[in-house]
């Protein structure tokens, strides 16, 4: 019925025609080794495909928007990883992961590849880069890879550790060379796991990072901070509360009076007001002074 409706008009036709044409590219030609299609995707599929059976052949379209999807003739860098790219972003920390679709060995032989990988993530502010390749071999079965590119040495370690040992979903990765310490390249022996099952890992990896770092979840904070700095604060903190508490013990200071934050040189910026009995009586008797002054002037 919904579909009848939009049938209407020629743009909505048009655009009804490309949704099979999209699920089957995303589910990789409904490929169960890929384990990208749901049921729900091929019952779609095989509806939209009963109201145009003009369509060309299922394997067709694949091949050809397969073809297209993978041709990054004449692309730079920064296209490529531009291309398909997702981002999360977490309490300061923003990842980028990108869709290669060539093989890994071939992607880090580029000329200049470090700076250029480098350039990306400054301009765009990004902290980490993962990069998850996919193609397919000579018996036409995908092969996956990941590299992880961040300069931070905690961050990074942080979210190799937890991709390594994962084991919801285990992605059975399997170190390769790299060519720089900054990026870390591995073999992806589960070929199902796909960037949006890779998502929540990555969140994870961040959840542990922050803990690391003794962060609250969900406050702001400074990175890259070392944990002996926040220490020396702490340490310099304390010991001042300890200082200003050890001062006129026997005679301890009246509290502030609260003033106005906006008025300038405020003169509890230069510490407490030394007080003692005869200035508080002198102020007293000031106070009532004034205050008989101003009673007998308006009598008259």
């Amino acid at each position: 019925m919904h579909c009848t409706r939009l049938a209407n008009s020629p743009s909505s036709l048009l655009t009804i025609i490309s949704y099979p044409r999209t699920i089957v590219l995303d589910c990789v030609n409904m490929d169960l080794k890929i384990g990208k299609a749901t049921p729900k995707d091929s019952k779609y599929v095989e509806k939209l495909e009963a109201l145009f059976p003009d369509l060309p052949k299922r394997n067709d379209i694949f091949d050809s928007l397969q073809k297209a999807k993978f041709d990054v003739s004449g692309l730079t860098t920064e296209q490529m990883l531009r291309k398909d790219q997702k981002t999360i972003y977490r309490q300061g920390i923003k990842v980028a992961i990108s869709a290669i679709y060539m093989d890994l060995e071939a992607f880090l032989q580029r000329s200049n590849l470090l700076a250029e990988l480098h350039a990306f993530c400054q301009a765009h502010s990004y902290d980490v880069l993962v990069a998850m390749t996919i193609f397919f071999d000579t018996h036409n079965e995908p092969v996956r890879q990941l590299a992880i590119f961040c300069p931070h040495v905690a961050l990074r370690t942080t979210i190799c550790e937890v991709l390594e040992h994962s084991q919801s979903p285990p992605l059975k990765l399997t170190p390769t060379s790299s060519i720089h310490p900054n990026l870390h390249a591995y073999l992806q022996g589960n070929t199902q796991v796909s960037r949006k099952k890779l998502l929540p890992l990555l969140q994870e990896a961040l959840s542990a990072y922050f803990d690391s770092m003794k962060i609250p979840s969900g406050q702001p904070e400074t990175v890259d901070v070392s944990r002996e700095q926040v220490d020396k604060e702490l340490d310099r903190a304390s010991n001042s509360l300890i200082s200003g508490l050890s001062q006129d013990e026997e005679d301890p200071p009246l509290p502030p009076t609260p003033m106005n934050s906006l008025v300038d040189e405020c003169p509890l910026d230069q510490g407490l007001p030394k007080l003692s009995a005869e200035a508080v009586f002198e102020k007293c008797s000031q106070i009532s002074l004034s205050q008989s002054t101003t009673a007998s002037l308006s009598k008259k």
